[in-house]
């Protein structure tokens, strides 16, 4: 366990009966297959994991309506029960405090959205494919895992399908063997990763390549979409690259190998990113770039929230300000609207709106809701105001660099920030991050 995940095993006090503190998983193989048609996925999930601090004689995983097919701990055949949404494991013999365990897991059905308080979520029928969005609860929905964003681990998926479809997984694709009219993509996700930031779209995809010579772009950058879509997102996503190496000076260096996204061929309520992937509907996509701040949020996510993850869900603030207020800073610097102006915005906003919502703990109701965004956006400029600009960006940069692929909370960013600060800053972090009232607007120090 590296130090910037030990402070964090508790339950997640949004989600408590998601995960299991008992145990880390370290790594997860996935070898699945997937018939469009029926909707229908089976396969087997195999963990490597770590028991905790006390001998483990039972352990929980997350996993939907599926049939099992058997369970084996250490290669053994493990008593086990599911139901409600838990695949409860008693091993043979009782695992020892600290000892490495592995589980696998055969299993079959038709995934569905599992049910939460935004409606479904997770493994998506579409009209001729399917797509994954898990945040935050979904991952359940088509592996089992132990659903808790603290617990990340690294990832090999295989998944076979009709040849026809495309299979997009966040991480390198490995190899791709076909056979008999079905074709089996491997990837690998090496870099540690979330429960709910493990993606999947299966469709029919037109390919384009953002990372074209003279692009300027700093690792490989890929665009699929259905066809007919090519050149209106070719536009759309054409800044991206200059995106990417903007976000780079600032943020340091892009955390992983490559940078995916996809234009679902569903209309999408709002994008959603996972690790490596971001996913589109076709509505981002008009030609005229009228998504673009859309494609910088989620672009920002791969440091913030992905790279750098929350220790569970009272911290998403620290995903999603720092994303809004990538947006700004690309408008910014693309010869839009400087953040200064982007932030009076909000800030006359969220004084119409009430002011019930405490950032560093929104609660569950209000974790998603717009002010969350808004305000996390508006801290994040009170600090550049109150550091000053050099102090600010190295402050920024520091964050995901020193933090990359680890797990943080809201009290690691405000121990963080006092290092950059040479007037004190407690009182305006709190006036931001732990009460309600809407502060100031931000105003760069004289």
């Amino acid at each position: 366990m590296s130090p910037k995940q030990a402070p964090h095993l508790g339950a997640d006090p949004y989600f408590p009966a998601h995960g299991d503190t008992r145990y880390r998983v370290h790594r997860y193989e996935l070898a699945l297959d997937y018939k469009p048609g029926p909707n229908r996925l089976g396969g087997s999930a195999r963990l490597s994991a770590v028991a905790g601090a006390e001998p483990l004689r039972e352990f929980a995983l997350d996993l939907a309506e599926f049939r099992i097919g058997r369970v084996l701990v250490d290669g053994r055949a493990a008593h086990y029960t599911h139901r409600a949404g838990k695949l409860r494991v008693r091993p043979a013999k009782a695992l020892a405090a600290g000892a490495p365990f592995t589980t696998e897991v055969h299993y079959s059905g038709n995934p569905k959205p599992v049910r939460s308080p935004w409606g479904g979520l997770g493994w998506e029928e579409l009209t001729d494919g399917a797509l994954v969005a898990s945040q935050p609860i979904g991952a359940p929905s088509w592996y089992p895992c132990n659903d808790r964003p603290a617990d990340k681990a690294s990832y090999q998926i295989a998944i076979t399908t009709p040849s026809a479809y495309s299979v997009l997984v966040g991480g390198r694709l490995l190899t791709r063997t076909s056979r008999g009219g079905s074709t089996t993509w491997v990837y690998e996700q090496s870099a540690p990763t979330s429960s709910y930031l493990v993606s999947v779209s299966i469709g029919q995809y037109a390919p384009l390549r953002l990372d074209t010579p003279g692009s300027g772009a700093t690792v490989p950058q890929h665009v699929y979409v259905p066809a007919g879509l090519e050149a209106l997102a070719a536009h759309d996503f054409g800044r991206q690259p200059e995106m990417m190496r903007l976000f780079e000076e600032l943020f340091g260096p892009y955390p992983f190998g490559s940078y995916t996204v996809v234009v679902a061929d569903e209309e999408l309520d709002v994008p959603v990113e996972a690790q490596g992937v971001a996913t589109f509907g076709t509505n981002h996509v008009d030609g005229r770039r009228g998504s673009e701040r859309l494609v910088a949020h989620e672009l920002a996510h791969q440091w913030f929230g992905n790279s750098v993850t929350i220790a569970d869900w009272r911290h998403i603030w620290l995903n999603e300000g720092f994303a809004k207020y990538a947006e700004w800073l690309w408008s910014e610097r693309s010869g839009g609207r400087p953040a200064t102006a982007h932030a009076a915005v909000a800030h006359a906003l969220l004084s119409r709106l009430p002011q019930d919502l405490r950032l560093a703990d929104p609660g569950m109701r209000l974790m998603f809701d717009d002010r969350l965004y808004e305000r996390g956006g508006l801290a994040v400029h009170a600090l550049r105001c109150a550091l000053g600009e050099e102090s600010f960006f190295r402050m920024v940069r520091d964050w995901a660099g020193q933090n990359r692929y680890g797990v943080v909370g809201t009290a690691d960013l405000t121990a963080h920030v006092r290092c950059y600060a040479t007037r004190p800053v407690d009182g305006l972090l709190e006036a931001w991050l732990h009460e309600t009232a809407l502060p100031m607007l931000p105003v760069a120090a004289g």
